[in-house]
């Protein structure tokens, strides 16, 4: 018999149970084929392929399947030999179906031929009679014919139906414009046992003659679509090969199938390290050989560059830093460990390899090798790598490759894991012929380490970019160990990352277009992801990073940025994570981060008078209206973007970051009313002797605004009583002016334009609500206030303050309010409608949770009411009381002996844990907060903000607050309030 065996490399038996089994469906087996397989029953009992067949038996199902389905096949196959039958297998294939124009004729043959290429090439390996280098070349090679033959077929059956012309009739490839690359292992004939196919399909249009109704695009995506369904689908006979298309330009926003020139742009404009590092190994396997080849010759600029920059260079390095490889001293876990991806695996030496290729393989052709053990030969060669350590390297190489095939003979599955299970990973020791696993696990590591080793000293003088783990994004595959790190980094979606990061690399954003760029982001991407990582929503933040960079015209400049200030990253990441509204208004403005950078960004915000003069000069500038709504809007939302980003980083706290955004309100309705009121003019004039001022409630107010508070305002004029019209060209009635100034002045405030919006305004607390005029005459406020206002009205108009409009008429509305607030009150209507108020609002307002601060009982609700009810009840004898802003008028109660030290100092606490809890909320979070799946960040926030020391603390702490809280409402209001009368039917607030 011509099959060598070399007896000391033979499987072990593991299992006698499962060698029991499969002799005897072997035996079964050679029964089925009568006289054809006369004497092979005793095969298993031959003193030396016996035993190579035990190793089948006791170790792969799947082998032993491929053996019971051709027992004349293999007695064949032991006769002549693994060169023989493997010359005969393809010559056969070829005569077969050389001529085929049909695709659904190949299914069988090819499935059959994979079959004998499958138990030849293993019987060769396990026996070895072939070395790794042949097993390998072998499957390629199949794989090449499997591929030609089948795209010939498509080939053919497109001219029989019309669609093209076949310029070399009887080999339909040749002179078809058509190129099929072989890519990866593949490319370099290096083939696993259970391997998909890296396939590329590039066309060239002028040279394809296509008559069909498609365009050729269309065409030539279905011939790609049927070239891989052909390979991979199964049938009863099983498949060839499973086929994988991503390597191609960009895959994520390309056809299956590009056109040359598109690649020929991509490749010139997008192409990446890790391309020219996979284009090492591209070879065509099929198609028109002259297309092919000046393809590749034109690819080959590319990959083999002449000269590298220094950024090229640190850019190829980063290839291999992605991956964090240590010189030893870790531990490697051998159960459940990926030998080609893991730490010191398969992919580490072919990164070593190839990274150098890339350098030195520009100046010296001798390196161009695709294979990996001749790359490092060629390497050694050139002394680029020292022969001992290109020799240690092969040896891991071949050995890892060894590993990987018998994981993948035992059920023909494309894995690279060996198994957790002790039982699983012993019979893998076992057919790799080690006595035990132990024997096994100190080898593979010994394995390991040293390719760990040498890969980490590649470079060794280049900072790690990844020091939390692998962060991998070359390739079209999604890297497990990259998943892994991900995920343990706190990222839920690590598979949405990768595919985004990788759309960066491809430039399919404008930030990413060039070439310094991409190699920019590649040094960040590490560096931002842990950044991004320790935000309160990590997936969120990354998704509104990714938001900001489609929104830039381009990156250089701005990574530059990044890598000449790290702490900019930072805050960057940052406010991606916590501050959803700050990351719009970031992504809209990415020229912010100039301002971060400039002195003074960080200093507490100037006052109202101080920005009230700074957005003067800038409106200034304006050249119209409509430029004056823009500047007033980017200035107010930059300003609003500073105390956000001081709030976030603790320069300010809670009640500062209410006073500024409040005083930041009350300097743009100062400065831009008048400036809407000339504008208005220019067509209406104005009203001879008239005046008007805008009252700010509720927040505004109050001086509490949130990141997202609107602003409640009342607008009241005055005008001489003979006044009867405006002095403008286009005339208008007294209250039809003001009314229509304060319509001009509310679109001002709220239209949305190329730059958002200034502020939402709601003016349903002026007199009469939505049934009453938008504009309220001096005289008509007063009467109303003293004659039609419900209490609830009165409650708010505690928050009322003048904060824009003429000073005399401003004395005049402040006299009308402090007379209305002053007036003396029946104590229990008053406490009565106040309870009954509070009653409804918590019928029509309930709570999700207790994270609503706002309405849940001993709440914000809760507090302004008794701020409220307080100065109703007690400004007639203690004016001195009335304070807009809640904490102030507490604490001016309190020194008038209103609210006892007790209740004071509980109300002012709750009300500061409020205000600490609802600005954190309001700035981070579009909707309600779950603090079941809370982000750890964000939690961190809230408990930084409200100054305690962990989160289970602050949720003590708010139960401890809104219990007090609603102790005293229920005892100075809702209580004296259940002694009066029932509850009259007077409205709720809005």
């Amino acid at each position: 018999m011509g099959f060598p065996v070399v007896s000391a490399l033979l499987p072990r038996v593991a299992d006698p149970f499962r060698l029991s089994l499969g002799r005897d469906r072997w035996r079964q087996a050679v029964s089925l084929f009568g006289e054809s397989a006369q004497g092979l029953t005793e095969l298993p009992d031959h003193p030396l392929y016996g035993r190579l067949l035990d190793g089948v038996f006791a170790n792969s199902p799947f082998l032993t399947r491929c053996l019971e389905a051709e027992p004349p096949y293999v007695a064949w196959l032991l006769e002549v030999g693994p060169d023989e039958a493997f010359a005969d297998l393809l010559e056969q294939l070829q005569a077969e179906i050389g001529t085929c124009d049909d695709p659904a004729a190949l299914m069988k043959p090819l499935r059959v031929g994979k079959r004998f290429v499958a138990l030849l090439t293993a019987l060769a390996d396990l026996s070895g009679a072939w070395t790794l280098e042949q097993v390998t070349g072998a499957l390629s090679r199949y794989a090449d014919t499997a591929i030609a033959l089948t795209l010939d077929t498509l080939l053919r059956r497109a001219a029989l139906k019309g669609d093209i012309v076949l310029p070399a009739g009887e080999s339909p490839g040749r002179a078809s414009g058509i190129v099929v690359l072989g890519m990866g292992k593949l490319g370099a004939h290096e083939l696993n046992y259970s391997s998909d196919i890296d396939l590329i399909v590039f066309y060239d249009h002028e040279k394809i003659e296509y008559r069909g109704t498609k365009s050729v695009p269309e065409f030539m995506v279905a011939l790609t679509r049927d070239l891989c369904r052909v390979l991979e689908s199964h049938s009863g006979d099983g498949y060839v090969f499973r086929t994988d298309l991503r390597l191609r330009p960009d895959p994520g926003s390309t056809p299956a199938a590009v056109s040359i020139i598109a690649a020929e742009t991509y490749y010139e404009s997008f192409g990446q390290n890790w391309e020219r590092a996979a284009m090492i190994k591209a070879r065509q396997v099929a198609g028109d050989p002259d297309t092919g080849s000046a393809f590749l010759k034109f690819l080959r600029p590319f990959i083999w560059r002449k000269s590298l920059d220094f950024a090229a260079i640190a850019d190829i390095h980063s290839i291999k830093r992605q991956i964090n490889a240590h010189k030893g001293g870790r531990t490697i876990a051998v159960a459940g460990h990926n030998i080609k991806l893991g730490r010191g695996g398969i992919r580490e030496i072919e990164f070593f390899a190839q990274t150098q290729q890339l350098i030195w393989g520009g100046r010296q052709p001798e390196l161009r090798e695709s294979g990996t053990v001749a790359a490092l030969a060629a390497l050694a060669r050139a002394g680029h790598v020292a022969p001992a350590v290109a020799e240690t390297l092969t040896e891991a190489y071949r050995e890892l490759r060894r590993i990987e095939h018998r994981l993948q003979m035992i059920e023909d599955k494309q894995t690279q894991t060996l198994p957790n299970d002790p039982e699983r990973l012993a019979q893998l020791a076992a057919f790799l012929g080690h006595p035990d696993v132990d024997s096994f696990s100190a080898a593979l590591l010994a394995t390991l380490h040293t390719v760990e080793t040498h890969y980490a000293a590649l470079f060794e003088d280049a900072p790690a970019l990844a020091p939390r783990g692998d962060l991998v994004f070359t390739g079209g595959e999604d890297d497990p160990e990259t998943l892994h790190t991900l995920g343990e980094m706190g990222f839920a979606h690590p598979a949405v990352l990768c595919e985004t990061i990788r759309g960066w690399h491809h430039g399919r954003v404008r930030a990413t277009r060039s070439t310094r760029a991409r190699e920019l982001l590649t040094e960040l991407t590490p560096t931002l992801l842990a950044a991004l990582a320790d935000t309160a929503a990590p997936d969120q933040a990354f998704l509104r990073f990714d938001e900001f960079l489609r929104g830039l015209p381009a990156g250089v400049a701005l990574f530059s940025l990044f890598h000449a200030n790290p702490t900019l990253l930072d805050l960057v990441a940052e406010i991606m994570g916590d501050a959803p509204l700050l990351a719009a208004h970031l992504a809209r403005h990415p020229v912010l981060l100039d301002a971060v950078l400039q002195a003074g960004f960080f200093a507490p915000p100037p006052g109202r008078d101080a920005l009230a003069a700074e957005l003067d000069r800038a409106l200034d500038r304006a050249d119209d209206f409509q430029q004056l709504l823009d500047l007033a809007r980017r200035w107010t939302n930059d300003r609003k973007f500073q105390i956000g980003v001081l709030t976030l980083r603790g320069v300010i706290g809670p009640a500062e970051a209410s006073r500024a955004l409040s005083d930041l309100a009350e300097a743009v309705l100062a400065t831009l009313a008048p400036r809407v009121e000339a504008e208005f003019a220019q067509a209406h004039g104005t009203v001879p002797g008239g005046a008007w001022v805008l009252l700010a409630m509720g927040k505004a107010g109050g001086r509490e605004m949130s990141a997202t508070s609107d602003l409640d305002l009342i607008l009241v004029y005055d005008a001489p009583e003979d006044a009867e019209q405006s002095d403008g060209a286009k005339a208008l009635a007294v209250p039809v002016w003001f009314a229509r100034f304060t319509q001009r002045l509310i679109n001002a405030l709220s239209a949305k334009t190329g730059e958002g919006i200034l502020y939402e305004v709601d003016m349903r607390l002026r007199p009469s609500g939505h049934s009453g005029p938008v504009a309220s005459s001096l005289e008509a406020f007063r009467r109303y206030q003293a004659e039609a206002a419900w209490t609830w009205e009165h409650m708010a108009l505690t928050r009322a303050r003048v904060v824009a409009g003429d000073p005399g008429l401003t004395a005049r509305v402040e006299a009308v309010r402090r007379d209305t607030l002053t007036r003396r009150r029946d104590p229990v209507a008053l406490l009565r409608d106040v309870a009954t108020m509070r009653d409804k609002i918590a019928q029509t307002h309930k709570p999700a949770s207790g994270w609503d601060v706002k309405y849940r009982p001993g709440g914000l609700v809760d507090i302004e009411f008794i701020a409220q009810t307080l100065q109703l009840a007690h400004a007639a004898d203690h004016p001195a009381i009335l304070a807009a802003n809640t904490a102030e008028a507490l604490s001016r109660a309190r020194s008038a002996g209103l609210l006892d030290d007790g209740d004071a100092q509980t109300l002012d606490e709750a009300l500061a844990l409020w205000g600490a809890v609802q600005t954190v909320l309001r700035q981070t979070l579009p909707a309600g907060f779950d603090e079941s799946n809370a982000p750890p960040g964000l939690k961190s926030l809230l408990v930084s903000a409200a100054g305690v020391g962990d989160f289970k603390s602050l949720v003590d702490r708010m139960e401890e607050c809104a219990d007090a809280a609603r102790a005293v409402f229920e005892r100075l209001i809702v209580a004296p309030a259940g002694q009066t009368l029932p509850p009259t039917s007077e409205e709720t607030a809005p």
